[in-house]
């Protein structure tokens, strides 16, 4: 399986998300929040000093953006606007990084954990009121919810597993279970396909593959840069993206050499983000 490359010069790309017909992504290092159209035209929506991540959106439109370094969950409005929607440094004991965002408006964003230990998760209402989720795990990262919004899956970069949750009418994560040990893959980001399974974006081992529930991998994709995630988007949301970077320190803003790649795959994307 060969990738395309569509956009190189990105220093580290992260939260890809297919919104209103593009593909919406972080870049740590250029400090900004950029969307790329399908013919390979990249715009900056918003710069974000203290370092984008996590990216979704709230029923009325506006977009939730994660503010890693000072750990606050940013609203960008119709008309522009960047204001505070949630300090999550109660909770979020490290950098915040990868979130998702429920149909609701009910945010779940991860955090990198005091000196990468085992970190709660944040769980942000549409309101802006955070509360403290699941905790012991294992630096908390990708995340996605079925279709239905009764099931969330979480990457553990750290444990080597994805993790299922049951979602709550109130928003609320019970029903803790491994989902998918994925032995020495790091999952990173990762997205749903409409047949259940999940792609992951594995930057230890330089791929992206898919796995189905119990942890049996289906399909891979081996690559040349490190893999850091992966997006389903696209007309038919049969396109996947993939981020990679050479590296996630900070010489990669000196460098530039992150790109998004693309391959077209059999199953479409679905559920959030």
């Amino acid at each position: 399986m060969t990738t395309q490359v569509m956009l190189e010069g990105l220093s580290f790309g992260e939260g890809p998300r297919w919104h209103d017909g593009a593909l919406w992504f972080s870049d740590f290092y250029r400090h900004g929040v950029f969307r790329l159209d399908e013919d390979g035209n990249e715009d900056l929506v918003v710069e974000v000093p203290t370092q984008p991540s996590g990216l979704g959106w709230l029923p009325d439109g506006d977009l939730l953006l994660v503010s890693m370094i000072d750990r606050k969950l940013l609203r960008r409005s119709a008309d522009g606007t960047l204001a505070e929607h949630a300090d999550l440094s109660d909770v979020a004991e490290g950098h915040c990084n990868d979130m998702v965002v429920a149909a609701d408006g009910t945010a779940y964003v991860g955090n990198f954990g005091p000196n990468r230990a085992p970190a709660t998760l944040a769980i942000v209402s549409a309101d802006g009121q955070v509360r403290a989720g699941p905790d012991d795990l294992h630096f908390p990262n990708g995340t996605v919810i079925t279709p239905d919004g009764a099931t969330l899956i979480i990457a553990e970069s750290m444990a080597g597993r994805l993790t299922a949750f049951d979602v709550g009418a109130d928003g609320t994560l019970t029903g803790r279970r491994v989902w998918a040990d994925l032995g020495s893959g790091i999952p990173d980001g990762i997205c749903l396909d409409e047949a259940g399974a999940v792609w992951v974006a594995d930057p230890r081992n330089a791929a992206c593959f898919r796995v189905v529930e119990g942890g049996e991998v289906t399909d891979r994709i081996d690559l040349e840069l490190n893999c850091f995630a992966c997006m389903l988007g696209g007309r038919d949301r049969r396109t996947l993206y993939l981020v990679t970077a050479p590296t996630s320190g900070e010489e990669a803003a000196a460098t530039r050499n992150g790109r998004i790649e693309t391959i077209r795959v059999q199953i479409g994307g679905a559920g959030l983000p």
